[in-house]
């Protein structure tokens, strides 16, 4: 995009999208963003450790803005890894947790013991930290964890529910993780991906003050009406241990800062918008609800745009962020992205000179291969030349299916950052 103007046609409409997604992305990056956080070196030693699908690239961008000695690990998503000198790279399975996960978090709580009041332990968190970070409570198997998670994942439950039951069946998140570093300084780097930025949501806040209770866990398996394995459910109901809960003496030498936000990559969309001469309309970073429903809604702002110029005059483009849900009926193939995307191209039936992209900000829509899917005028009658039923695939949850028939998948690879959704919806003049 290298001319600054107005997209004046379906190609340039497209890479006008995509743009805004990759600075989006950009503005979500580490290096970027984590070295104006860095606490000052202590008098002993500097223990690295953390959690997530950016947790690779953070650690790459500390280790090039630190003086000093350093040692620790982290653990990523399988793929997400990079290259570093001094902190280990650990990969393991997201969204569903593994052994090998298991076993990395029995080792980041291994560096810890021992410390004093003069070492300082960085933490650096991101969005896929709580399934990477996974170790049962005792008494509890990881293949029952599993099940647990596959079951919230399925349930159409917003992120913070399902972090409070995944809390509360860890050994280390929920604060735990802070305990096992006292008494030294602990000082979280958190790349956000959940709405309203809380860091004991994010990846179930392993170093922060754990709110939520055992009574909040059992409501929310409840609520989606979750079969528990016969320990899970035992352990629930005891509700024995606690997470660390805000006043805990043991985290008063903990802080955390939020060094990227999804706010902070819809304004960076923004700014390249207005430079292209086209009003953003910014709805805001904190989407939540079923992906069908938000994008009904995102569809009638569309039509008020076309009918009536309101509440901005084309050419315009809307962002949100924030993170949808599925509720999973289907055996398809999509995320949250892509089912948001199909809902809003089968709503706007083809109506002229709107586009629309939505991605996941950590290049992976779902468990699929690809960020998301990129949406036009004549998505439904390419589809339909092909065969291809728009509305069989959303109720079949096969979104993913149906992007791939048009070609219009966007794949990108990890980024090695998540700030959560990110959806850019294009009305041009006609």
């Amino acid at each position: 995009m290298s001319n600054a103007h107005v997209p004046a046609n379906a190609t340039e409409a497209r890479s006008f999208l995509r743009g805004l997604f990759d600075a989006a992305v950009e503005a979500a990056l580490p290096y970027k963003t984590l070295a104006q956080y860095l606490p000052e070196a202590p008098k002993g030693r500097t223990v690295v450790i953390g959690a997530g699908k950016g947790a690779a690239s953070m650690a790459q961008a500390l280790e090039q803005n630190w003086k000093g000695p350093l040692e620790g690990m982290v653990i990523t998503r399988y793929e997400h890894g990079l290259p570093t000198d001094k902190i280990r790279i650990v990969e393991a399975s997201h969204p569903v947790p593994d052994a090998a996960g298991q076993k990395a978090a029995e080792q980041v709580l291994e560096s810890v013991k021992g410390l004093t009041e003069d070492d300082l332990v960085i933490c650096l968190i991101s969005g896929g930290g709580s399934a990477l970070l996974s170790l049962p409570v005792p008494g509890i198997t990881l293949d029952e964890k599993r099940a647990v998670n596959k079951a919230l994942l399925k349930s159409g439950a917003q992120i913070s529910e399902m972090n409070c039951v995944r809390k509360h069946l860890s050994a280390i998140k929920g604060g735990q993780l802070a305990v096992a570093c006292y008494p030294a300084r602990v000082v979280t780097l958190m790349i956000s991906d959940v709405p309203g930025d809380d860091p004991s949501v994010i990846a179930s806040g392993p170093t922060v003050p754990d709110p939520s209770t055992f009574e909040q866990a059992r409501e929310v398996i409840a609520k989606y009406g979750i079969e528990l394995p016969a320990s899970v459910k035992a352990y629930l109901e005891a509700a024995q241990n606690e997470t660390p809960k805000p006043g805990d003496p043991r985290l008063a030498r903990c802080e955390g800062h939020i060094i990227s936000t999804p706010q902070h990559a819809l304004q960076a969309a923004a700014r390249l918008a207005r430079e292209h001469g086209v009003t953003p309309i910014v709805l805001g970073d904190t989407i939540e609800g079923e992906s069908r429903d938000v994008a009904l809604v995102h569809a009638g702002i569309v039509r008020q745009i076309v009918g009536f110029d309101e509440p901005a005059a084309k050419p315009c483009v809307i962002l949100s962020g924030g993170e949808t849900t599925v509720t999973v009926r289907g055996n398809g193939r999509g995320g949250r992205c892509a089912e948001f995307l199909l809902q809003l191209t089968i709503a706007l039936e083809g109506v002229a000179s709107v586009y629309a992209l939505a991605c996941d900000t950590d290049g992976i829509d779902g468990s699929e291969d690809n960020a998301g899917c990129i949406s036009a005028p004549d998505s439904l009658d390419r589809a339909a030349a092909k065969g291809v039923s728009a509305k069989v695939h959303l109720a079949n949850n096969d979104a993913y299916t149906f992007f791939q028939a048009i070609d219009d998948l966007i794949v990108t690879g990890p980024t090695r950052t998540n700030v959560n959704d990110f959806r850019a919806i294009l009305v041009l003049p006609n």
